[in-house]
């Protein structure tokens, strides 16, 4: 890591919202700058950074992974294109964090990771919800037996999108599953966990979609049963306004998580649902600072991996995944 300050300069590939909420973020913080951008169309790239104050614009992907001041590549094309900008910034040994779905498929992500461990080069999924403080405090309120022995999870996390083509088309990994779903099976991941931290693993998962006329999966529900005798309904869908709420229901309470995608307070309940407290997150830019800042750490550790989200977690999301698409009948062009 360079350079002035020590901060870690940002790279950001794409230049869609999800690019923007990025740099915006790094703007906000002292650690990392939002120092370059890559579209394949080079005035669009000149507007971006125009905008957010960026010191390098490039017309393709590829001049900006080659670009020897970037520290970090921020991956925020559709999971379709994930796969193969990522090889290239490994190949070029240019750290990455990609954002969720990590790849299309299971097999892409072995790949990838096997690729980055062979190449020593630090690769990580931005999945937000697993950098940010609410993992360590719903984490602490199980440990230390607030709501008792954990027995039933449930989540939900939906959006009204119309027929966004980033949603209705195979070829762009259409569906709510690798878009929404992915964060309901990460809540489970995140907090069904043995004393050490470790996820439980998952004896059974089964699922239901309605379909769009394009074949991805519109609207889904799973239930998974856990080895521990937890038992988790979570579901997704891209068609209507979720409460997006998870709970974690105890013998002696529940916890009650606003909002899985970016948590914000934490309802405390003891027996017979009686209020107990209500925990609020600290004050964030937008959530997404928290990923930037263990990636910073991670590179600064030399480790290949963030500690939050560690690539076996990526490898058993995509799997599981992978399985419920092909229960569903759900594929795209490069399984």
């Amino acid at each position: 890591m360079t350079k002035q300050n020590n901060k870690m300069r940002v790279g950001i590939v794409g230049t869609g919202w999800i690019a923007e909420k990025a740099a915006i973020t790094l703007n906000g913080l002292n650690e990392c700058e939002a120092y370059a951008v890559g579209s394949r169309s080079l005035a669009t790239a000149e507007t971006f950074a125009a905008r957010w104050g960026m010191t390098k614009a490039y017309g393709s992907y590829s001049e900006l992974m080659a670009d020897p001041d970037v520290d970090l590549v921020y991956v925020g094309t559709p999971h379709s294109h994930h796969n193969d900008v990522t090889r290239e910034a490994i190949l070029t040994g240019k750290p990455c964090l990609v954002e969720k779905a990590f790849m299309a498929n299971a097999r892409q992500a072995r790949e990838i990771i096997e690729l980055a461990h062979e190449r020593r080069v630090f690769v990580a999924e931005a999945i937000w919800t697993r950098y940010q403080p609410a993992v360590g405090i719903v984490r602490k309120l199980i440990a230390d037996g607030r709501i008792g022995t954990p027995h039933l999870v449930t989540a939900t996390l939906g959006y009204s999108m119309g027929n966004k083509e980033r949603i209705m088309r195979p070829d762009l990994c259409g569906g709510a599953l690798l878009d929404l779903g992915v964060y309901a099976l990460n809540f489970v991941r995140m907090f069904c966990t043995d004393k050490e931290g470790v996820s439980n693993s998952i004896e059974s998962i089964d699922g239901h979609c309605v379909k769009s006329a394009t074949g991805m999966d519109l609207t889904n529900t799973m239930t998974i049963i856990l080895k521990d005798g937890v038992v988790a309904n979570v579901q997704s869908s891209a068609q209507c306004v979720g409460d997006n709420i998870g709970v974690i229901a105890g013998t002696k309470g529940n916890l009650i998580i606003d909002n899985i995608n970016n948590p914000q307070t934490i309802t405390v309940n003891g027996p017979d649902r009686t209020y107990i407290e209500t925990i609020r997150v600290p004050q964030q830019i937008t959530g997404y600072e928290y990923q930037f800042l263990a990636c910073r750490q991670a590179l600064a550790d030399g480790l290949l991996e963030p500690r939050e989200m560690p690539h076996k977690e990526t490898l058993y999301i995509m799997q599981l995944m992978d399985d419920l698409r092909r229960r569903w009948g759900v594929s795209y062009p490069m399984d």
